[in-house]
């Protein structure tokens, strides 16, 4: 395993065709909660290097926002990379980036609004310590326009972020199992990421598999209820159970482990190169997998470290 606090888009230390799978985070280019690393999406270069590095037929998945996703997947596209699908991990826990529209509108006209009470507000998930709770006016919209409009927004509530699954192309001249044979690349594992079936829950299919279902391109977080909740379920990270991990776009460990086992098996070589907090990391630990991931912040490399150290103790504790 090789952690590197640097600029991943050159991708030196890597050789061509040696990465068995590209599971990354990359910034959106949304701003999230005003990141500096998040004001952009990132450069075409990282995407050309990983396929260079990614061995033929190898997958990829790579989160992305809604609104951009488009975008990052013309430049996927123009790496080299084939577009195989987009999960949707699914949540109903998300942010709305919105505001009271009727409060705007008292600004506008020069009207006070009116005062009913006060509420903390913390940006991100927890208090840090550079970033204290600070206790804010709760309003109401005072003129007539405004309480019209009191509770009017500008964007929905998110409910899922989309993950690009890609592929390098298989080599010229290759099938598949011409190329899983020389490569050890080219197939999704499906046998352990199937969906259980429920308890009492009859088998489906002309030819149903005693595991269950192959696994859909929609993960759910929660149970819905809505006739078909056949998905697999994970929840969202709230930042509790590690108390030195403040990064603000955490991915859960569980969710890394169902992606890491569709596109990968056991001791391939994982890339990530913005590996943040280090999830897809300890996620490879954990499955016995290798990995590779680069981070250029110093304070989130040095965390992602710390959680990738604690995991090889604990692995190494449970052999005894």
């Amino acid at each position: 395993m090789q952690l590197y606090n640097k600029n991943s888009y050159p991708l030196k230390e890597i050789e061509d065709n040696s990465i068995d799978a590209l599971i990354t985070d990359p910034p959106y280019g949304i701003s999230y909660q005003n990141n500096y690393w998040d004001k952009d999406l990132p450069l075409k270069e990282i995407w050309e290097n990983s396929f260079r590095t990614l061995k033929y037929g190898g997958f990829g998945l790579v989160f992305s926002s809604v609104r951009l996703m488009h975008r990052l997947m013309v430049d996927l596209e123009d790496s080299g990379f084939i577009i195989k699908d987009v999960l949707f991990w699914s949540y109903l826990n998300g942010m709305p980036k919105s505001r009271n529209v009727g409060l705007s509108i008292d600004k506008e006209l020069g009207v006070e609004s009116k005062k009913i009470g006060e509420y903390k507000y913390v940006q991100g998930y927890k208090e840090k310590k550079d970033y204290k709770a600070t206790k804010k006016d709760k309003l109401s919209p005072a003129s007539e326009l405004g309480i019209k409009y009191d509770g009017a927004g500008l964007g929905i509530k998110p409910a899922y972020e989309p993950i690009i699954l890609i592929q390098k192309p298989l080599k010229k001249g290759l099938n598949v199992s011409q190329n899983i044979i020389k490569y050890g690349t080219g197939a999704l594992n499906f046998e352990n990421t199937r969906i259980p079936y429920q308890d009492g829950e009859g088998k489906v299919g002309h030819n149903p598999h005693p595991k269950g279902r192959i696994p859909s391109n929609i993960i759910r977080t929660e149970t819905q209820d809505d006739g078909y909740d056949k998905f697999f379920v994970v929840p969202k990270v709230r930042q509790k159970k590690d108390d030195f991990n403040s990064h603000p776009t955490l991915k859960p460990v569980e969710l890394m482990h169902h992606l890491i086992k569709l596109i990968t098996f056991e001791n391939q070589l994982i890339l990530d190169p913005f590996m943040g907090s280090g999830s897809t990391g300890v996620g490879a630990l954990e499955l016995e997998r290798d990995f590779i991931g680069y981070e250029l912040d110093k304070e989130y490399f040095e965390i992602a470290k710390k959680r990738v150290e604690n995991m090889k103790k604990n692995l190494e504790y449970s052999l005894f």
